[in-house]
């Protein structure tokens, strides 16, 4: 399978999600949140620190389940900080699909 490579967009956009899972996971470990989760610790911190800019769904979904976060919470949060970030460089918002 070959991956298209990220746009500069893809890649804010993994920063963002990572930010949030960070601030959602609060005191708790990495490794209790991947173990609960059923992911690999080394996933999660991936994901955290933005190296992984486009996780599997069921990966983010697990985590956000694990961490009391709603999928329509995640979403709404990544198109918020979306939009301030489209907003503060003049671009028009993408439709939605």
């Amino acid at each position: 399978m070959v991956r298209l490579p990220l746009t500069p967009d893809d890649v804010e956009r993994g920063r963002r999600l990572g930010a949030l899972l960070r601030q959602a996971r609060g005191e708790r470990t990495v490794l209790a949140v991947a173990l609960d989760a059923g992911v690999s610790p080394e996933t999660l911190r991936k994901i955290e620190s933005g190296r992984v800019a486009t996780p599997a769904f069921p990966t983010i979904a697990a985590v956000a389940e694990v961490l009391g976060l709603s999928l329509d919470e995640v979403w709404a949060e990544l198109r918020r900080t979306e939009g301030r970030a489209l907003a503060a460089t003049g671009a028009a918002a993408p439709l939605a699909s």
